[in-house]
């Protein structure tokens, strides 16, 4: 049996549009639900199932063979479920199938991992890294300077847009998940790097092309979240830090260093653009030194 292209499939093609159009969801989030259900057709294909007849077990049997078979994380395995149970929920909806056999199946339990973050000396090593006198050097110290002091996500980042940007009064507006609009605020660090990249580097960058994103690679062209990933793992490549680096470990060292410093966390959920607090809520840990000194400054007996 061949493998057919999943997208070509006229349930998929409908639930595409009604993710783009009804639910008005972000092309990222888009893609992973697609890429789950790229994933189960080709499954379905290879046991000759058909997805509007699935059973109970097979949909049990489905969620074994991510976990054990493909050894995908648990969190993976929730998503697929998640994504399955959206998808079957409209197919009931269109009348393709009776039930949602998806929903019978129990999410496997998290890993509670806690989110990696920068201690602020790691921080100040890699701001040191880049070379203001380039081009390169000023745009890589901005997109440093902007996960960090702002907490957006790298979509978010590679996504802004000259006109979105205030620098007077230190705002950028950022279009978040579901296409939610919000506003982050700069300190003078950050104005003073953009101000920096956008006379300077962002021109001679550049080149002959002709747009308006705020970050371009050496081509002139728009950044994408990919090349945000690989300037950060060639910066801390030159530190002395023994750390993975991606963009989310800024947005979590933005959190955290918020928090620690007093700030209370609904303010946090508003500037990170979370719906709900519960996703706010992994930020709440601090560090040992932190607690140490609230314990002794707050505790009566500690104090005396």
């Amino acid at each position: 049996m061949g493998k057919p292209d999943y997208l070509q499939i006229k349930e998929v093609q409908a639930y595409k549009t009604y993710l783009e159009v009804e639910k008005n969801y972000t092309e990222a989030t888009i893609n992973d639900y697609l890429e789950d259900l790229k994933n189960y057709f080709a499954y379905l294909n290879g046991e000759g199932l058909k997805s509007t007849e699935i059973e109970y077990n097979d949909a049990r049997n489905y969620i074994a063979y991510l976990g054990f078979k493909k050894k995908n994380s648990p969190s993976t395995v929730a998503r697929s479920i998640s994504t399955l149970r959206s998808f079957y929920r409209f197919l009931m909806k269109e009348e393709k199938v009776t039930t949602n056999v998806f929903t019978l199946l129990k999410m496997p339990k998290k890993a509670n991992h806690l989110p990696r973050f920068f201690y602020y000396n790691e921080l100040e090593e890699l701001f040191q890294v880049p070379d203001l006198t380039i081009p390169l050097g000023q745009r890589d110290a901005l997109i440093l300077e902007i996960l960090y002091g702002t907490g957006i996500r790298v979509s978010e980042l590679v996504a802004i847009k000259i006109p979105d940007i205030d620098l007077t009064r230190r705002e950028i507006r950022i279009m978040g998940k579901g296409q939610k609009m919000r506003i982050v605020y700069f300190e003078p660090i950050v104005q003073k790097r953009l101000k920096l990249y956008l006379h300077d580097g962002r021109e001679k960058l550049l080149s002959n092309n002709k747009h308006e994103y705020l970050l371009v690679n050496h081509l002139g062209n728009p950044l994408t979240t990919r090349g945000v990933r690989d300037i950060l793992t060639r910066m801390i490549e030159k530190t002395a830090l023994q750390k993975k680096i991606s963009p989310h470990m800024l947005r979590h060292s933005f959190a955290t260093s918020l928090l620690n410093e007093g700030c209370d966390i609904l303010s946090v959920q508003q500037l990170l653009g979370h719906e709900s607090i519960t996703a706010t809520g992994i930020y709440t840990h601090v560090t040992s030194d932190r607690l140490k000194e609230v314990y002794y400054k707050t505790h009566p007996r500690a104090r005396k």
